[in-house]
């Protein structure tokens, strides 16, 4: 009995060896290619590459296809500061979900085209081509996007119509040109071609992170890892996403729109300049007239923080909740 008595506490002692495994160890991810066909028409296009990490849960039945903003790629869904916090897709793998975080055209590992061919719209296109070829293995989809990726999320489900569910973060069809144009006169060419622009050095916490508070390692993290974006993505980002020919009428399935304390797109107080951002209800009114044909159209606001929530110190919040809302559609 002794014995064994000292066995046990040998076994606790060594940490891990009696404690149950996380929840993600059951996960399986890898890096992933897709070819895509895009160009400014039909009739002349161009041969490219798609690239991303899929994360499918075992027995996972939903997949959720995630878009990132400007200047972001992949690694805005799985923050390698504080993941446990951070990582929205490990949140969604632990809830069940299977995720795939794409790198947009011209980002990450996806190959990098002339910028002029690198829309909102191509991307949009491009990532409908990714979910054809997942739709066989998963039996749902939804896309997701960030900021200007919320724009593509937005223009593929509303052209295509082959996902069950949208969400879209960071995003409202009320842009805060005020504080936009800014951010975007201050960006720097990123030496691809003349079109690929990415932030001015230390310049992240201002555009994209305040008036959450300044985390030197979180800030760190997402400048060393920033990435960039076309011109051009911003173009019908503006054309089809806003209250000037919004593209979100033609979708057809549950929306969900989660937002921080987003001075890009909450409202100032000047009329069109933002959405209202100070309830979930308040946003919800806001929204609603863009989306008349959806059958349900849910909204959060994570107090707290600014423009990219995954970053945030109370991200958890937010990420239990898309998981929340993933289950019920």
């Amino acid at each position: 009995m002794r014995f064994r008595r000292l066995c046990a506490a040998a076994l606790l002692a060594t940490g891990t060896l009696l404690a149950p495994l996380p929840a993600h160890a059951a996960t399986s991810c890898q890096d992933v290619t897709f070819p895509v066909r895009i160009g400014l028409t039909p009739l002349v296009t161009t041969q490219e590459t798609m690239a991303g990490r899929l994360c499918v849960p075992s027995g996972a039945t939903t997949v959720q296809v995630l878009i990132p903003g400007g200047t972001y790629d992949r690694t805005y869904w799985d923050v390698g500061f504080e993941p446990s916090t951070h990582s929205f897709t490990r949140a969604q793998n632990n809830a069940g979900f299977a995720t795939l975080a794409l790198d947009r055209l011209g980002t990450g590992k996806s190959t990098k085209p002339l910028s002029v061919l690198v829309t909102a719209s191509t991307q949009a296109s491009a990532v409908h081509q990714v979910i054809s070829t997942l739709k066989p293995r998963f039996g749902k989809v939804i896309v997701a996007g960030h900021s200007i990726g919320s724009a593509m999320a937005m223009i593929e489900a509303g052209t295509y119509r082959d996902v069950d569910g949208v969400l879209v973060t960071g995003f409202t069809h009320k842009m805060n040109y005020i504080t936009v144009v800014p951010v975007l006169a201050n960006m720097i060419p990123a030496g691809l071609d003349a079109g690929y622009l990415t932030t001015a050095p230390d310049t992240r916490y201002n555009s994209f992170h305040k008036p959450g508070p300044l985390i030197p390692g979180s800030i760190s993290f997402d400048e060393s890892t920033k990435d960039v974006f076309a011109a051009t993505e911003a173009v019908d980002t503006i054309l089809l996403n806003t209250v000037i020919i919004p593209i979100s009428r033609n979708i057809t399935v549950p929306v969900f729109v989660v937002v921080g304390n987003d001075t890009h797109f909450c409202s100032s107080g000047l009329p069109l300049m933002g959405s209202d951002c100070s309830s979930a209800a308040a946003l919800k009114s806001d929204e609603a007239p863009f989306f008349p044909a959806v059958p349900r159209l849910d909204t959060y606001v994570l107090n707290g923080y600014g423009h990219s929530i995954n970053y945030a110190p109370n991200a958890p919040d937010y990420h239990s909740a898309v998981a929340e809302w993933a289950r019920g559609i």
